[in-house]
């Protein structure tokens, strides 16, 4: 019997008679982390990790909510169930679940780039491991921490030399308070759009050191500090109302989709950081081989290619239909969440 089934609800464990990050409603659910494609609304009763509490809270309203720290275990219906550390954003988690000696891990998103916002990936042994594949290509190779932000600060630093702000697009919820943690704010002062402001005082809760940030509402916000700001907004501020209060400005688009060609092209930005909150293809192979797992489920991305490569390394490869994967395109659309 396979302990993790995919449902027309989502990824369900019969034994345990729960689903993990369902996408229509259901009396039971696991949430791996707070973005939108994998914690919707609707359900009766809701199992996250601590830290993920304020953004669903924020998200969803009044729920019924349960929280768990990382590796303490519960059991639910004779299935032991615990989270995991999974590297994404604020609270995201890997669910490890365990029946009658059979042990399969559900990923959920995960990247294996310690970034100090949230704690670093974690290896889970186990029979199965359910794993996104978002960026599931060779192609996809992301700089190292240290590389990334010394390229940031160096664009911001040449536009507060020159007198103009630096505006770089980013989602709101994960991407937005890394590179708060990561960059130099000697160089200037840092405004925040709107959407962003609110998730940033949910990672200072949970004790992840963030710079201090400004609104353009704020009254310290003038033509005279807005020149060597660094300025973080969503993509859907491009082009927009909001933006013409900063006068002249160099912008920039963070995401793992600038490693494509053309990608800053169709975005119109002046630059574009590879940056993605999501493992790339070598980080998926070393997450993959390193659980032990002799079967693995690959759930979105580029499911076909993961699949076949693993195959072909021997490994026994499926795949599961799902609704996740939205959050990193929605970030080349041009309506991405509010808070998210």
């Amino acid at each position: 019997m396979d302990l993790i089934v995919s449902r027309a609800e989502g990824l369900y464990c019969s034994a345990g008679n729960f689903y993990i990050d369902p996408w229509k409603p259901v009396d039971r659910a696991i949430i791996s982390h707070g973005h939108s494609d994998h914690a919707r609304t609707g359900h009766a009763h809701y199992l996250t990790h601590t830290d993920s509490a304020g953004i669903l809270r924020t998200r969803l309203g009044n729920i019924t909510l349960q929280t768990l720290p990382y590796g303490e275990a519960i059991e639910h219906n004779g299935v032991k169930i615990s989270l995991h550390p999974a590297g994404h954003v604020l609270g995201s988690a890997q669910i490890r679940v365990e029946y009658q000696g059979e042990i399969w891990v559900a990923s959920g998103d995960y990247k294996t780039q310690a970034d100090g916002t949230c704690p670093a990936f974690e290896t889970v042994p186990c029979h199965t491991f359910i794993t996104e594949s978002t960026f599931g290509l060779p192609v996809y190779r992301w700089p190292t921490q240290e590389a990334l932000f010394k390229e940031i600060n160096q664009w911001w630093r040449q536009n507060a030399e020159q007198g103009r702000a630096s505006v770089l697009f980013c989602y709101a919820f994960g991407k937005a308070q890394r590179i708060l943690h990561g960059i130099d704010h000697s160089i200037g002062s840092i405004v925040v759009h709107g959407a962003i402001e609110p998730l940033n005082a949910i990672y200072r809760a949970a004790g992840v050191t963030l710079p201090p940030t400004l609104r353009v509402s704020d009254s310290s916000f003038n033509a005279q500090t807005v020149k060597r700001s660094l300025v973080l907004a969503p993509p859907s501020a491009q082009g927009s109302a909001w933006m013409r209060r900063l006068g002249e400005y160099s912008d920039a688009f963070a995401s793992g989709w600038m490693q494509l060609r053309g990608a800053r092209r169709r975005r119109g930005v002046d630059r574009g950081f590879v940056m993605s909150d999501h493992a790339d293809w070598s980080g998926l192979q070393k997450a993959i081989f390193e659980t032990g797992a002799e079967r693995i489920v690959v759930t979105h991305g580029q499911v076909p290619v993961l699949v076949r490569w693993l195959n072909e390394k021997g490994l026994q490869a499926q795949s599961f239909q799902t609704e996740y994967g939205h959050e990193e395109n929605d970030e080349m659309a041009d309506n991405p969440h509010v808070l998210e």
